[in-house]
């Protein structure tokens, strides 16, 4: 039995998994409503919040599961990439309970927990293929050529997708979290109402530092009155822009791998017209429930990693980049 925590960001979870990939529970507490007045995620509130919730959100998970701390066999954790504050949060926790209990603590890279959620369920995919990993922080693309073993082959040169799906919304003064509010509103516009940039950059690398540019541009020789009549149009041309680099990019890593299996993950694989454009080809897509950081993935990943021995694991330490 595994017990897994996520804290990379604003979502503290918690979730228990069997060896075999059953997940019992999957407890997610998010902090979106406390970061929506200040129009995104504040680190050190991030940080705070998590030590209020970390420990509920745990218990719950154990209780969901119907079973008790007698029976984890292992912890799983989230070691980075993430916000360092809100990391040390879980890290601190998993270490401590695992240290009390003398069980093993298997360190999870925060990425391959998003990969390692496609590994889970009677439609589980099976290496090799290539994986996009869109979410507020990270956009790659991944060689997968093992369940423990994945290979970058691209990156964003600027913003992540979510990261510009949450700057456009703020552009066209939509809520927050921004992303889930662009989709939704833009369900009622005309893609084709603008034509916005779509970067084309070498290798298989993306960026939309460009195409956020454009979109202030045309809010900015908007009055009042025509933003609110156009921002549904605004919204849905926005997102085709960034929708249509992530399919392009996506497509042409299997093609240059040489795979015809192609899957999606992260928080950005939420987003409605991404999954639209993506069924007809056959791309494997992460669960709604599990797109958004959940400790689901994480005990998902911590199967394939390297198990650290009680009590091997004081000195161990978050790390915030990729």
């Amino acid at each position: 039995m595994i017990l897994g925590i996520e804290t990379s960001c604003d979502e503290t979870a918690a979730a228990c998994m069997t060896e075999d990939g059953q997940v019992l529970s999957n407890v997610v507490s998010s902090q979106a409503q406390l970061h929506a007045r200040y129009g995104g995620v504040v680190p050190e509130v991030a940080s705070r919040r998590h030590l209020e919730l970390i420990e509920p959100a745990v218990r719950e998970a154990l209780f969901e599961a119907g079973t008790t701390l007698d029976d984890i066999d292992e912890i799983a954790v989230t070691q980075g990439p993430g916000l360092v504050g809100a990391l040390l949060v879980g890290l601190a926790f998993a270490k401590g309970l695992a240290w009390a209990r003398g069980l093993p603590l298997a360190p999870v890279d925060h990425l391959h927990g998003h990969v390692a959620s496609l590994f889970l369920g009677d439609d589980a995919v099976e290496p090799r293929f290539a994986c996009l990993v869109a979410t507020g922080g990270h956009t790659l693309l991944l060689d997968v050529s093992e369940r423990d073993r994945f290979r970058r082959i691209g990156t964003t040169l600027d913003d992540a997708a979510g990261e510009a799906f949450d700057k456009g919304a703020r552009l066209l003064g939509l809520g927050y979290p921004g992303g889930a509010a662009l989709d939704r509103l833009s369900r009622d516009g005309d893609p084709e109402a603008y034509r916005f940039p779509v970067a084309r950059v070498p290798g298989h690398d993306f960026s939309f530092s460009g195409l956020k540019t454009a979109l202030l541009y045309a809010v900015r020789d908007l009055t009042a009155e025509q933003l609110a009549s156009r921002r549904a149009d605004l919204a849905a041309s926005y997102e085709r822009a960034i929708v249509t680099a992530l399919v392009r990019g996506l497509e042409r890593a299997g093609e240059a791998l040489g795979v015809e299996r192609l899957a999606l993950v992260g928080g950005v694989a939420a987003n409605s017209e991404l999954r639209r454009q993506l069924q007809p080809l056959g791309v494997s897509l992460t669960p709604l429930e599990l797109c958004t950081d959940n400790g689901a993935m994480i005990c998902s990943a911590a199967r394939y990693v390297p198990k650290l021995r009680f009590p091997h694991y004081g000195d161990i330490d978050a790390y915030s980049s990729a």
